[in-house]
């Protein structure tokens, strides 16, 4: 380790060893009378203070002599109808007033988008693919200054419910009272295999069908999807010879083997540049469709910024 990395490990050690005495500090500080400090420094004077925190002039001249108390200084002095703040005030206005603006941005009570914010968004790798690009496009047409990270589905109902995420975008969640959702749209359910594949030369029936090995997507947390209910309901006596939680494992397995398997059609759309796959035309799957769902915590809503990420996000779909 050479001579700066030790130096920097130092520092970083002091820092940490810090941080109990920072919140003993705090802990002794009323940040309140920081609002007070801020808000008679800004309007000259403790008068006016008062009308702006619907505060009496006593309460306010009360939390300046607590802050005379802390700080070696009396930070304001009386001259006229009001105030002037000391050297020392001005030098600590610099800070409390940035340290203020820095708490009301990440709590963001406006709503406003004047600020840069990270909007998290889980999604299967299959379908962040396939989405996350239209989706970045609108939010960030709309927002500009907000930021966004896709991450991977773990468990989506406590990922939504502990607000690890913001949102999800996924066909399967499970549903509880905390959450709720909004379908983005409704897709086609086919049926696949590799192009020149020997069934294709066939009569495709659920017996002809019935001779190839099948794969399936297998989702997170859910007993019984859509595509396994499809397969067993088609195929009945057929085992699922390989499964997998991506879409991409599947698809390329199913380009490189005589493999058959359920796909939603627009995640055909997009592997079908990739890999050298077809469509089998099956009349049991011509009705069969899978959602794509929106999914939020409810007390998200509370929340302007996601409020209306949810909106542009919903519209984006809406518009195709």
């Amino acid at each position: 380790m050479d001579d700066n990395d030790l130096s920097n490990k130092r520092i970083a050690e002091r820092r940490e060893e810090d941080k109990p005495q920072i919140f003993r500090t705090l802990r002794n500080i009323d940040l309140n009378l920081l609002t007070i400090f801020e808000a008679v420094y800004v309007h000259k004077g403790i008068v006016n203070a008062a009308k702006v925190l619907n505060l009496t002039p006593s309460a306010i001249s009360q939390s300046i002599q607590k802050l005379r108390a802390i700080f070696p200084d009396p930070l304001f002095i009386r001259k006229g109808q009001g105030v002037t703040p000391t050297a020392y005030a001005t030098h600590l206005h610099e800070y409390v007033s940035l340290g203020l603006e820095s708490i009301l941005g990440a709590l963001d009570l406006t709503g406003s988008y004047d600020k840069q914010r990270t909007i998290t968004i889980g999604t299967p790798p299959s379908l962040g693919t396939l989405l996350i690009p239209s989706i970045y496009k609108a939010i960030k047409a709309a927002h500009p200054h907000l930021l966004i990270r896709n991450i991977p589905i773990l468990d989506a109902e406590n990922q939504l419910g502990q607000f690890q995420t913001d949102l999800i975008i996924d066909t399967h969640v499970t549903g509880t009272r905390t959450l709720n959702h909004h379908v983005l749209y409704h897709d086609r359910l086919i049926l696949i295999c590799r192009k020149d594949h020997p069934c294709l030369q066939q009569p495709l029936t659920e017996e002809t069908l019935s001779q190839y090995e099948h794969t399936l997507l297998m989702l997170e947390g859910q007993s019984m999807s859509t595509m396994r209910q499809k397969v067993r309901e088609l195929f009945p006596e057929q085992p699922v010879s390989f499964s997998s939680y991506n879409m991409f494992t599947i698809a390329a397995l199913i380009s490189h083997s005589d493999m058959l398997g359920l796909m939603p059609s627009r995640l055909f759309s997009f592997f079908n540049s990739c890999w050298p796959l077809t469509e089998i035309d099956f009349p049991p799957l011509h009705n069969a469709t899978v959602e794509v769902s929106l999914y939020y915590n409810k007390l998200s809503l509370r929340d302007p910024v996601l409020e209306n990420v949810i909106s542009v996000i919903r519209n984006a779909f809406e518009k195709e």
